[in-house]
Formats: C-alpha cells, structure tokens, sequence
C-alpha cells in the first residue's frame, strides 16, 4: 500500500489550494441556526461536491417536521462512492452553525485568511470536515489502491438544534446504514464518548396583587427563587460524580435564561426559567431527568399557592463507547500520531453532538476531524472563530490514510 500511501499525500499537497477554496465557499454561504434556513447552503454545498465529480442526493425533510423541530427549511446530503464489497463508512460534518455574534475582528461570512488561519462562522465547527472528508474521498478515488467497502458523505443540517432532522432523520428514514461512522471534531484527539444533555423549561405560577398588598398575591418570583436555591445545592453535590472517561470531568448544571413579572408594582404572577443538565456517560438520561423533576416539584410544594410546571425541551442521550469503535481509533490514531508528530489518544468531551445518533443505532463511532485541540483554542461558537489551514490539511491525510486501511484489501 505504500505506493497508494504516497500517491494519496501528492493528491492532497497538489489539492491545497482547491480544498481552502471549497472552504471558504461554505463558509462565504450563511446557514446560521437560528433560525435554520439552511436549504440553500446544502445546495451550494451540493453542486461544488458536483462539480468535483461526485454525485449527491438531497434529501429534503418535509417542511413540517422541520417547523415542529425549530427550523425553516433543512436539506441533507449523502454522497456514496462503492469501491467493492466491504465495510460502509460514513463520514459525518454538519453545515448549520450557530449565529456570528458581536466582537469579531473579521467578516464572519468573509473566509479571510489571516496568519494561516481562515476565520468564519463555521470555519472550524464544522464546514472545515466538509472539506476533510471530501478531499479524503478523492484522493482514495485516484490512489490506485484495491479497496473493499463503501464511503459515504453525510452532510447534514440540524446539529445547532441538537434536535432529529440529521443523521437520525436519515437512519429512521433507512437513506443510510453504515457499519462505522466517522463525525466531525478536532486532529488532537478521537473521541469516543461524549456527555448527554437535558434541557428543562420550568414555570412557576402564583397569583397577581397589588404591591400596595401583596400578601393578596402569590409571588411567582419568590417561590422560583427558592426553587433555584435548591437547584444549585443540588448542582454542588454533581461535582461528586466524576466521569471515569478521560476529559468528560462531572455532570453540570446551569440555568441559562430567566423571565417574568408583569410590572414593578405587581406581585409576579408567572416566572419561567431554563436549564441545562449536562449527563455523564456513565449515568442514565431518564434517571438524571426524573431525579431532578423530582427535586423541582419538592421545592415548589413548600409554597402555599404556587403551581410548578415542567417541559422537556431536549434530552440527548450520552455518546457512550461501543464495540467495533476501537478498528476506527486505531486505523486514525497511527497516521495521526506520524502527521502530527504528538500524541493523539482516545478521550471524551463534555459537549454533544450528532454522533450520539450513529452510537444509539449501535454503529461503532468516532469523531475525528480538522481543529487544534479544544473548541476555545478554535473560538467555536465565539467571535473570530477560525481553523488553521495546516490543521485541515494534516487531518485531511490522515484520514484518507486511514480509511486506506480500513478498506485497503491489501493484494
């Protein structure tokens, strides 16, 4: 194989140029969600992967499952190139990103290239995989090597929502079955597990009166405040629980957004409040959330006249590690090491992703991608978010590498 090995390192070093520019289309091609209009960079991410030569299904999620799930129009990619009888491996980024911000130095549609980095939203989270992936398809597509198995290109538009429009959608739908799947994260390190995450909508109900008397009224607001004391007694015994996965750390909690009252001189009536409950691979989702409702619903009933309702908003589960995971750690881990010239070990992260939906159909998977080592270093989700071209370039190959030898039939 070595002959192809090389053949793949001069396709990619000739295709710099080509890649960056394919990257910074995407990232020129606005697909903020919110609030989700995303159609169109799907199709223009559909017709440069055409122009390259390859071919590309769309598939459409009929508008009002994407309206029931936050979004205006959502359009998902599969491109499948079939080498021969063998292992299907689909390789997964997601084009929606979360909306630019204030405090950038740069224009976060512009793709400016500055001290070898390309800022935009996006840049690195994650339409630099876009362009990851695809170079590593093409240049097994010219290496010349006996391959045994199928690529395919999953490019999907739903992952800012953490909602079931992307690669769920398409597995439900039976579009795709891989037997390995590769998403989107950074060249430093594979991750192999990640956190789940609950989303709760609390809201406390009293009853309105005067401020000249309010013992006429049931102050909303009081009531919650004493619920959110008990909440972040609640958040300080997580700390206990420690995740026995290297980089997950402990379950958290934070209460991200707050409203209500009707005006100064009223005794609130309504309060509704948000959080977020990060959940540990090694804890069950539905635990987590029943033990915390319990504890709201607790707290509430010690005031006389209030009502408490709670909506789910979101429970993704945790990406937890599987069999089969380790031939893609493996395969990646080799080049990566050589290409990289560091140590590139496996490990988990506390975000969530679209992963998630690949593992719960029991598909051995792993993220792997172009970025430097954490989500800060790369701004994601923050001003001036950026990924250094060597990045890409370097985890470009090593992807192709490995997925030489996951398909390589070695004749």
């Amino acid at each position: 194989m070595n002959g192809s090995s090389e053949r793949i390192r001069a396709f990619l070093s000739g295709g710099r140029d080509a890649q960056a520019g394919f990257l910074a289309e995407l990232v020129r091609t606005p697909s903020d969600n919110p609030p989700g209009d995303c159609a169109a960079h799907a199709e223009r991410a559909a017709s440069l992967l055409e122009a390259l030569g390859l071919r590309v299904e769309r598939h459409t999620v009929p508008e009002a499952l994407v309206r029931a799930n936050g979004m205006l129009s959502c359009t998902n990619l599969i491109v499948r190139e079939r080498f021969g009888e063998g292992p299907v491996i689909a390789c997964n980024a997601h084009g929606d990103v979360v909306p630019p911000g204030l405090g950038w130095s740069a224009d976060p549609y512009g793709a400016e290239v500055r001290d070898g980095g390309m800022y935009g939203r996006g840049a690195a989270v994650s339409k630099s995989d876009f362009a990851t992936y695809t170079w590593a398809l093409l240049a097994l597509k010219q290496c010349g090597a006996p391959l045994a198995g199928t690529i395919e290109l999953h490019f999907t538009h739903d992952e800012e929502t953490g909602w079931t429009i992307g690669p769920k959608w398409l597995l439900e739908q039976r579009l795709t079955r891989p037997d390995f799947a590769i998403c989107a994260g950074f060249s430093y390190g594979v991750t192999t597990a990640h956190n789940g995450c609950l989303h709760l909508e609390v809201e406390v109900i009293g009853k309105s009166g005067h401020a000249a008397e309010p013992d006429k009224g049931d102050d909303a607001l009081e009531a919650a405040a004493a619920i959110l004391a008990d909440i972040y007694a609640y958040r300080k015994a997580l700390v206990a629980h420690e995740s026995g996965i290297a980089g997950i750390g402990s379950p958290t909690l934070v209460v991200g957004l707050i409203a209500g009252g009707i005006n100064t001189n009223v005794v609130p009536d309504n309060v509704k409040f948000r959080l977020d409950r990060r959940i540990i691979p090694e804890e069950d989702a539905g635990d987590a959330e029943r033990v915390l409702t319990a504890l709201i619903r607790s707290s509430a009933r010690k005031w006389p006249g209030i009502r408490c309702e709670i909506r789910r908003i979101l429970l993704a589960q945790p990406f937890v590690p599987r069999p089969g995971q380790d031939r893609l750690v493996q395969a990646i881990t080799r080049h990566a090491r050589e290409i990289f010239a560091v140590a590139v070990e496996p490990h988990g992260v506390p975000i969530y992703t679209d992963a998630r939906h690949y593992g719960e159909a029991s598909i051995p998977t792993v993220l792997y991608g172009a970025g430097p080592r954490t989500l800060e270093e790369a701004n994601g989700h923050r001003a001036d978010e950026r990924i250094l071209l060597e990045d890409l370039y370097r985890a470009t190959e090593v992807m192709a590498l490995a997925l030489l030898d996951l398909l390589g039939t070695r004749k």
